[in-house]
């Protein structure tokens, strides 16, 4: 299968060009900042490289140190952002700071129409930028294609070399026509083929986890969320009796959730294990208000929990449904930068006496889906909201109590049901209710009240690497704000989340 190789410097978007690439439906594979020129000629039907952004800047002491025959493999190169500015540096070109940085969406023009990689692009339209350095001298034989107020080179090309450069971030949707740009790179420039489609992965991974376990037992962590139960079904196929499904009641739940495990998968032919821990989760939690202490807390309490029914059932294996963009997010690559740890991957201690296998490792959450329905799992399942992996803890900003769970768990369920009620819930990616570490002042039955504000988020995205938040009618705000202060007494106040992905992130913790 012909491939594009997406080599990572960092950059928090890193994977969500390769997300992009397999969009078009051209196969797309990461490769850490440290690759070599040799390394990559092996791939296999390699059609072409694109070099991500990253965190660094490319004159930095620390920056990533590529293989400098990464421009000479003879093979198309794009680079964005940071991927754009290291194009220039390796070809002998400057990259200086700029005067003025530029963050968010900016106006971009084509200068030249020479270019391949910009065909269809309108003249002028708005890109999206990340950036503070710039180049300043331009390689020779490369020509100018496009540029900004602050960026005089925000695109360039050198059409014999087959090396191309963006500044902006076409992966990230609020470029207009980015994935045009990524297209025309993918499949006019590199000629690679379309045949990538996750659905034919099942047998792949089936292979691989029997590889993988062997006549071993193992355990997954189910959640109820698609990547477990997807992971789950799978798995099943490839050992059958030897996997227990591991259900750990943290006391972080949705409303309602223990109970619909057991409807929903004691049937199955699935071992179901329940393991109420609700209150070890809550005792650990007590008095710790750092996010990042929560997670990882959280984190090492699920393995706890997990290593001790692995020896009461002599099971080796820990099998986890981590996704792309967990890891990403956790800061798994070398030089990305940790934006939250989630529980199953920067939450997970160093020494643990489980082999760790994630057979949904690579793929994105709308794949997840596709191979969730190929396996005929429930719509329920297949288009569920997500939900955090450390649970309500992160959607309670502060000390975690029963009572604070308990208002968060309610108002997040109201939110939920009123978006079913207006049709708009299998609209939106996710929907939730976030307590905030403060009171405000309210009248309620005609007297003063002090009581908990609630922030309602609701977004819309495709794979959780960006999103916006969803522009719900007023009538429907209205109804949750109601409801939430009606029936939940410890809140008298609701706000809603206007924030969009970057620079917020999805949760607030």
């Amino acid at each position: 299968m012909d491939t594009i190789a997406i080599v990572d410097f960092g950059g928090q978007y890193s994977h969500l060009i390769g997300r992009r690439i397999r969009d078009i439906g051209v196969f797309a594979k990461i490769f850490p900042a440290d690759v070599t020129a040799t390394e990559l000629r092996e791939v296999q039907a390699l059609k072409g490289v694109i070099f991500s952004g990253g965190a660094s800047s490319v004159y930095e002491e620390n920056a990533p140190d590529p293989d400098p025959e990464l421009v000479n493999l003879n093979l198309p190169v794009l680079g964005i952002c940071y991927g754009h500015q290291l194009i220039a540096q390796l070809c002998g070109g400057r990259v200086d700071s700029g005067e003025a940085g530029e963050y968010g969406t900016t106006v971009f023009s084509i200068t030249r129409e020479a270019s391949k990689l910009l065909n269809g692009f309108n003249p002028t339209q708005e890109v999206w930028m990340n950036h503070s350095d710039t180049v300043t001298d331009m390689p020779a034989d490369f020509k100018i294609i496009g540029k900004t107020k602050n960026s005089p080179v925000a695109a360039f090309a050198n059409t014999e070399r087959g090396l191309f450069g963006v500044q902006f971030h076409p992966e990230v949707t609020h470029t207009e026509q980015g994935n045009l740009v990524l297209k025309n790179f993918a499949t006019e420039i590199c000629n690679a083929s379309r045949k990538w489609d996750p659905s034919n992965l099942v047998t792949s991974i089936i292979n691989n986890a029997k590889s993988f376990i062997g006549d071993r037992k193992a355990i997954i962590g189910l959640s109820g969320g698609v990547d477990s139960s997807t992971a789950a079904r799978i798995v099943a196929k490839a050992i059958d009796n030897n996997l227990t499904a591991v259900y750990v009641d943290t006391g972080l739940m949705r409303k309602g959730e223990t109970s619909s495990i057991i409807n929903g998968f004691s049937e199955s032919r699935l071992n179901l294990k329940i393991v109420d821990a609700k209150e070890r989760f809550l005792s650990n939690l007590s008095g710790v208000k750092d996010p990042e202490e929560k997670r990882k807390i959280i984190g090492k309490t699920f393995i706890d929990s997990f290593t001790k029914v692995a020896s009461d059932l002599g099971a080796e294996v820990l099998i986890q449904g981590t996704i792309y963009s967990d890891r990403i997010e956790s800061g798994v690559t070398t030089h990305s930068d940790t934006i939250k740890s989630h529980h199953n991957v920067g939450g997970i201690p160093e020494k643990i006496d489980l082999d760790i296998y994630e057979p949904l490792r690579d793929l994105y959450k709308d794949e997840v889906r596709r191979i969730a329905s190929e396996l005929n799992l429930p719509d329920e399942i297949v288009n569920r909201h997500v939900f955090p992996g450390p649970g309500l803890a992160i959607r309670i900003v502060g000390e975690v109590t029963p009572e604070r769970v308990g208002i968060v768990r309610d108002a997040s369920y109201i939110v939920e049901q009123q978006l079913r009620e207006a049709n708009l819930y299998n609209e939106v990616w996710m929907a939730f209710a976030v307590l905030l570490p403060i009171k405000s002042v309210g009248v309620q039955g005609d007297t003063r009240s002090y009581r908990y504000p609630v922030a309602v988020r609701v977004v819309e995205s495709q794979d959780a690497m960006t999103a916006n938040f969803a522009q719900i009618p007023y009538p429907v705000l209205e109804d949750i704000s109601t409801k939430i202060t009606n029936e939940i007494p410890e809140v008298n106040r609701v706000v809603y989340d206007i924030s969009n992905k970057p620079p917020s992130t999805m949760e607030w913790e």
